[in-house]
């Protein structure tokens, strides 16, 4: 049964997480919203697109991305003040973690407007699992700096974190961070986790040596996870 949010006299923002690979992980409660609300801003509408068709979800698509955050939002939280309720969705995953949505949390927060969450997948959880890495304390820091001075002295910080760190990596940086992990924490355990969901995925572990001489050779797609075991307490 579809959610009817007419009645309200103002509208609200719903983060609605998607599939980070296995489109099987959208949950029951997504479909239904993004089915029932007024339309639903994604980073890649193409990509959303497929998506909505795999669950014959017909609904109007608005394009919310870094590249036009601050020019679209005014004119979102308008028509939320005028009754509208949105969803905002990602390309993957949960939105507003590393990516615009966190822009748009922030400005309907602001102005009083209601934001809600219809979890699901996400990559962070299933990699910090499969890592095989201590679960108790860890912490996120979204994407690496791509300047190897800023890259080094990030991984630099990590010789006395005794959390689990964990990162999202493009594929073309994976080498960069690695090298840049063997410069500084040679002797540390990493763990390298890939297409989560996927019917490749792929979790590597080992020290940065270990790790370079395996990727080395190969080229990637897709986006990957990064960890770093706690140093020993």
């Amino acid at each position: 049964m579809s959610v009817d949010f007419s009645e309200r006299s103002c509208g609200s923002i719903i983060l609605v997480s998607t599939p980070i690979g296995n489109l099987g992980d959208m949950t029951y409660r997504g479909v239904e919203t993004l089915k029932s609300v007024a339309a639903i801003l994604a980073e890649d509408t193409r990509h959303t697109r497929k998506l909505l068709n795999h669950y014959g979800i017909q609904n109007h698509l608005i394009a919310y991305h870094d590249h036009n955050k601050e020019r679209v939002t005014p004119r979102v939280i308008d028509r939320v003040r005028a009754g509208d309720t949105l969803a905002l969705v990602s390309d993957a995953g949960t939105p507003g973690i590393s990516d615009p949505g966190f822009y748009l949390v922030r400005a309907a927060i602001a102005e009083g407007i209601a934001v809600s969450v219809v979890p699901g997948a996400n990559s962070l959880l299933p990699a910090l699992l499969l890592s095989g890495f201590p679960t108790d304390a860890f912490v996120f820091e979204g994407f690496l700096p791509k300047k190897k001075g800023q890259l080094d002295r990030k991984i630099r910080a990590l010789q006395d974190e005794q959390r689990t760190a964990i990162y999202f990596v493009p594929p073309h940086q994976l080498l960069k961070v690695l090298e840049s992990c063997h410069r500084n924490l040679p002797d540390r355990m990493l763990a390298v986790v890939r297409e989560i969901t996927k019917i490749h995925e792929e979790t590597h572990r080992g020290t940065p040596a270990q790790l370079i001489d395996y990727f080395g050779q190969r080229r990637l797609r897709g986006e990957v996870v990064v960890l770093v075991k706690g140093r020993d307490k």
